[in-house]
């Protein structure tokens, strides 16, 4: 993951922000303190589901190489997914900083907000057995990271039921800005996904594209692969022609990510596919 990813990602996924304004509504917690920040969590539902329990959810990290963006990012997709019955939530966490905030803490945000999800399932009207963990580039190292490295009690357990990984990044040994990041706090290889492969990880999609350059097919197929040798439901999509985010392989994964329209609806199409294939859609 290179540094040149810093706004990139609102640009990729806030398609539908406002989409579905009128049949959504919004709701915003506080799930964490860490000093003086406050870590929200912004909840999506449909309007309709105000007498109903135990709904399928989602929860949302955003990309921006562990030290830019914020959820906002995240609420196109999230509005989206309400839209198909499910309590989304998109994920506020800490940005890396160079000085004191690493990665480290981003994974710890990430397991928290699925354990605070889990403990708080009826005030959120949700399942605590279904809730999916989405995310994009060094989103999706989060979200893979609350299920690696999930703490072991069952009533705060923080390993999503299912993931979805867009341009993951799970393969982290040769990536000289997640190291820079981590503050030579702990050996990257103690934190790359494709490292900490176990056994009993959720049902995994992954949506890449084959030119990919930020975050390359090969360290990806290489998680696919050990994933599946490790007894685990990995299914890996690769889209040819398209580079990191889905821009177009004549662009350079060097700039703003600019998705081939029609290859970005394919995998949204894939991903309530997936969704559906697990029982978390009715229709």
């Amino acid at each position: 993951m290179k540094q040149y990813k810093i706004f990139v990602l609102f640009f990729s996924f806030c398609q539908g922000t406002f989409l579905y304004a009128q049949q959504i509504k919004t709701q915003e917690y506080i799930y964490s303190q860490k000093g003086n920040i406050e870590l929200k969590a912004y909840l999506f539902s449909k309007d309709s589901i105000d007498n109903k329990t135990d709904l399928p959810a989602i929860v949302i990290f955003h990309g921006g190489g562990w030290a830019y963006g914020d959820a906002s990012w995240s609420f196109g997709r999230a509005k989206h997914f309400a839209n198909l019955g499910f309590v989304s939530v998109a994920a506020q966490y800490r940005l890396s900083d160079q000085k004191e905030i690493t990665p480290l803490e981003a994974m710890e945000d990430a397991k928290e907000i699925i354990k605070w999800m889990r403990t708080n399932s009826s005030l959120l009207k949700i399942d605590p057995n279904k809730i999916v963990g989405y995310g994009w580039s060094a989103g999706a190292h989060l979200v893979v990271s609350a299920a690696l490295f999930a703490d072991s009690n069952s009533s705060t357990y923080s390993s999503p039921n299912a993931l979805i990984l867009v341009s993951p990044a799970v393969s982290l040994e040769k990536d000289n800005w997640f190291r820079q990041l981590l503050l030579n706090r702990i050996e990257v290889s103690k934190v790359s996904p494709d490292k900490n492969i176990k056994k009993g990880l959720p049902p995994t999609l992954i949506l890449q594209g084959r030119e990919d350059t930020v975050t390359p097919l090969v360290g990806v197929q290489n998680f696919a692969n050990q994933m599946k040798a490790n007894g685990n439901i990995c299914e890996l999509i690769i889209y040819d022609n398209v580079g990191h985010l889905f821009t177009p392989s004549s662009e350079p994964d060097s700039g703003f990510p600019n998705p081939d329209k029609k290859i970005q609806s394919m995998t949204y199409e894939k991903a309530d596919e997936f969704l559906r294939s697990l029982g978390y859609i009715n229709k």
